[in-house]
């Protein structure tokens, strides 16, 4: 036994000589989104989390275990987590590798060795980003590493602007990368980086959080799912598929101040040919108000998108903002033409695809620059 006990620490430390390693929790790492920090490790499920990593060397790898919500053995199996990784560049519609994290305590390498020979510097910059949304599992990161010959540094802090948006799949860009309309949903197709999130806050150089998850809806879930359990309940969580009181979301004790908060949802209210009582959608909406406004303040933005797919659905958003006696709260309504209905627009089970996307950005943009005085840039929305 101990000469085995020998064996295992020689090599470990053998391991250890040709990697400098640095914990998940280490200031130096930049964290844009919701995450719990417990010892070194740092864990978070919202669709579009992400971080910045700077480094030097041959290699960069990261450390991490994925957990499966409340899922049976055939559930977890075709559920899966995928990021997209930018180096020496932000973030845009097309990352420059993909990468899916699956299992326990796995070794994840998130930059080629042959890119890192070919592009010699000083200093590179990684950004990660969540592509799939908190149904497919929460990550925990517990370590990165890099060449024994290389170093971490501070990565990009904050950004000075900030945003915020709460939706449902639109925001969390179920299906985009679908090649048709026709094709059924899978974890693969889903691309948090091509919504119209993403294409609106890389239009202003913002960093941004989305609190979203496909099917939610303000007082009602697609097809009643998950009855008494709506956005304005997950508002308030840490983890998006994880409702006890002991992960509740504490905006107190965040870096993270949007300039305004963006909401984006009541399709799924009305879906199934079904629709809430306007007493019981308007007080979940305003409940969402509160919480916004208690987090950031009576002054702070919020800018409520509602389309025309449903009647009432446009005129309750728009009465209810409209009578709601707080201080900033903004209405966006999309009239009928704006809504999509071509195919070029469409991805997985008639969800926007990235053509679609651009298109929502294209029409939330003007609000959100008036709003916060941020003014429009000559620059493509992409």
């Amino acid at each position: 036994m101990k000469k085995l006990f020998f064996l295992a620490a020689t090599m470990l430390l053998t391991i250890a000589a040709f990697a400098e390693t640095m914990p998940a929790n280490d200031s130096r790492v930049t964290y844009v989104g919701r995450t719990l920090v417990e010892g070194t490790d740092v864990s978070f499920d919202w669709t579009a989390t992400y971080f910045r990593i700077a480094f030097s060397g041959d290699k960069l790898t990261m450390r991490a275990s994925e957990t499966k919500w409340d899922a049976t053995p055939e559930e977890a199996a075709t559920r899966h987590n995928y990021y997209s990784v930018w180096i020496d560049s932000p973030t845009s519609a097309e990352p420059y590798r993909i990468v899916e994290v699956t299992g326990n305590n796995v070794v994840i390498e998130l930059v080629d060795p042959v890119y890192l020979k070919k592009n010699r510097r000083d200093i590179h910059e990684v950004i990660v980003q969540k592509r799939t949304e908190g149904e497919q599992g929460k990550t925990t990161i517990h370590e990165f590493a890099t060449s024994a010959n290389g170093k971490f540094y501070p990565a990009t802090p904050l950004k000075e602007r900030q945003l915020e948006f709460i939706g449902d799949s639109y925001t969390c860009g179920y299906g985009i990368d679908a090649p048709s309309r026709k094709e059924r949903f899978s974890p693969e197709t889903e691309n948090a980086s091509r919504s119209y999130a993403a294409i609106v806050s890389r239009y202003f150089g913002a960093d941004y959080v989305a609190i979203a998850h496909s099917g939610m809806g303000i007082a009602r879930n697609y097809n009643s799912k998950f009855k008494g359990w709506w956005m304005p309940d997950r508002y308030l969580q840490t983890f998006d598929m994880d409702s006890t009181q002991n992960t509740r979301w504490d905006a107190t004790q965040s870096d993270f101040h949007p300039a305004m908060t963006i909401v984006y949802l009541g399709a799924n209210d009305f879906s199934t040919s079904l629709a809430p009582k306007y007493e019981d959608f308007r007080k979940h909406y305003y409940r969402l108000f509160d919480y916004i406004k208690a987090n950031y303040g009576e002054e702070h933005p919020i800018l409520c998108v509602a389309t025309k797919t449903h009647e009432y659905l446009f005129n309750y958003v728009r009465d209810l903002v409209n009578n709601c006696g707080m201080k900033n709260v903004n209405y966006l309504g999309y009239c009928p033409a704006q809504h999509l209905h071509t195919d070029e627009d469409l991805g997985a089970d008639v969800h926007p695809n990235y053509n679609g996307q651009q298109k929502k950005a294209y029409s939330i943009i003007p609000y959100i620059a008036t709003i916060t005085g941020w003014g429009l840039q000559d620059m493509p929305v992409k």
